[in-house]
């Protein structure tokens, strides 16, 4: 199988680059290689190497930053991805891409479908959604996997800020009234290699017939709070915290520029019955995650 990675720095893409490896010739790039503000070179890195399969693990991520940079966060996920899975199709390419949460506004009070309306409340939800759209109009083989609150212990996530709080204040507050599904990104990115390994010599094919939007996520529910509680518990190094106590706030509390939804977890059950594997339950996976 000939893949071609897009984004192999990033937090999910620096997983991905090794679980996929096994399964044939993986090209890897990322910026400055390619800019998906001008995603040219890339379309032409794709017409040139013909793969079987791109992964787009690429993201504007700075939530709050893109309320102040609207143009580059709709440039990167909402029209690059459309551009991106124009061109697999034109070349007879299957396409991965990864959306978020964040499409939702929150406001149902239980996990998400994938049949219930998106409706985003921040311009990187906005945007995520937008480059949803691009691809489906495409009419290409594609999967599209909706995530949430992805981690890993080599970046700057929640998992690392809580350890990083937890080491220098004896107190500290987080949010209980966002609820999502922790994410490790090492989980996700296996799951995304045992899929493909599933296709075997025909991907394109196999994509097509399941092309559609997936929910993929940690099993189970939490609060920030629940997680933060969670990660200080199973850290590796409890000597190091001087934190005494975690204590509950509202979201309402913190001003940040972005509005976040409170409630955007996600049902997992259509991923689940669609190729027959599912992530681990999200206190098994930070474990692991913080054994690693």
């Amino acid at each position: 199988m000939r893949i071609l990675l897009l984004g192999k720095h990033g937090q999910l893409g620096w997983e991905l680059r090794r679980t996929l490896a096994p399964l044939g010739e993986l090209v890897c790039l990322d910026y400055p290689e390619i800019d998906l503000i001008h995603p040219e070179g890339v379309i032409e890195i794709i017409r040139q190497n013909r793969p079987q399969v791109v992964i787009n693990a690429t993201a504007y991520t700075q939530v709050d930053r893109a309320e102040s940079e609207p143009e580059v966060a709709n440039a990167i996920n909402g029209a690059a991805p459309g551009r991106l899975a124009e061109t697999c199709a034109e070349v007879g390419a299957a396409f991965i891409h990864y959306s978020t949460d964040y499409v939702f506004d929150g406001l149902k009070g239980s996990a998400y479908f994938e049949s219930d309306p998106p409706n985003p409340i921040n311009i990187y939800g906005s945007s995520k959604l937008a480059g949803e759209q691009a691809i489906i109009q495409t009419g290409g083989a594609y999967l599209i996997f909706r995530t949430s609150w992805v981690y890993s212990d080599r970046r700057d996530s929640f998992l690392a800020k809580v350890l990083s709080w937890a080491r220098q204040n004896r107190s500290l507050r987080i949010v209980d009234d966002q609820i999502g599904n922790p994410t490790w990104a090492r989980m996700l990115a296996e799951i995304s290699a045992q899929l493909l390994a599933k296709t075997g010599k025909s991907p394109l094919s196999w994509i097509r017939e399941r092309s559609g939007i997936y929910h993929l996520a940690g099993d189970g529910v939490a609060s920030r709070l629940e997680w933060a509680k969670a990660i200080l518990r199973l850290d590796p190094h409890p000597e190091a915290q001087i934190c005494q106590e975690v204590l509950p706030a509202q979201t309402s509390e913190f001003v940040t520029p972005a509005t976040r939804p409170l409630y955007s977890a996600l049902d997992c059950a259509l991923f689940t019955s669609t190729f027959g594997l599912r992530l681990p339950p999200w206190e098994h996976a930070l474990q692991l995650a913080l054994e690693a």
